[in-house]
């Protein structure tokens, strides 16, 4: 069974082509890693595969029907960049998720945030930002969702919040549900990863399943894919 299927999408942006004839598939039960330099191309993948933007050619479908009301009802997607109201508190983002989503599980979310020991009635505006990094997380996973897409998650936050951030996904997708999980920062992610996806100038540069690709090439993703785009290590 398909997932997720893009043929032969294309982006273009003021006659740039930044998204060209890719061709890819997710499978159900999956982390996949959506992986490549800042400017690759991810985002604009991930907005389109949200129904965020329109392709300029090619199509996605999601349990083999078009991007539209039925898959954003069974995709769950955390953005690049926060779009929580500051001026909130976290009971009212709570309260918000779940009188939006149907498949949204508020016990999980306040079982979370307790692991967090964070205090429910504390405002969005007074929280560090690896905190509100953390809480958006945890609304996003806290959905019941055939597919989850997380748009750097580990961007901009410190390496001991990268590890909460890989636990808190590792543990609370549910079974048969995939994820897909873009970033530039690979060895921080690649220890989860079932499949990538290398992304390059728009293409997709190299695919296929983690270990096989390890065992092949007798290195770690991460050096894969310095190998392959000459990249200098981020830290």
């Amino acid at each position: 069974m398909i997932l997720l299927e893009c043929k032969h999408l294309t982006k273009i942006f003021d006659r740039k082509t930044v998204l060209d004839d890719i061709n890819l598939k997710i499978e159900p039960g999956k982390i996949y890693g959506l992986l490549g330099k800042n400017g690759a191309g991810k985002t604009t993948l991930i907005k389109l595969i949200n129904d965020l933007l329109t392709p300029d050619g090619g199509e996605i479908k999601f349990k083999k029907r078009p991007i539209g009301v039925y898959s954003k009802a069974h995709i769950s997607y955390l953005p690049e960049r926060t779009y929580l109201d500051k001026n909130m508190y976290i009971n009212q983002a709570i309260k918000m998720f779940d009188e939006f989503y149907k498949d949204f599980d508020s016990e999980r979310a306040y079982r979370l945030l307790e692991d967090l020991d964070l205090d429910v009635d504390s405002k969005i505006s007074k929280m560090s930002k690896g905190m509100q990094e953390k809480l958006q997380l945890i609304l996003v996973m806290s959905r019941d969702a055939d597919l989850y897409i997380l748009d750097e998650p580990l961007g901009g936050v410190d390496p001991a919040t990268r590890d909460y951030i890989l636990d808190t996904i590792l543990s609370n997708f549910k079974e048969g549900s995939s994820v897909i999980i873009s970033t530039h920062l690979i060895a921080d992610i690649e220890r989860i990863l079932d499949e990538v996806v290398f992304i390059d100038k728009g293409k997709i540069a190299l695919s296929g399943n983690a270990d096989k690709l390890r065992n092949k090439e007798k290195a770690s993703i991460d050096a894969i894919f310095r190998r392959m785009f000459h990249a200098k290590k981020v830290n």
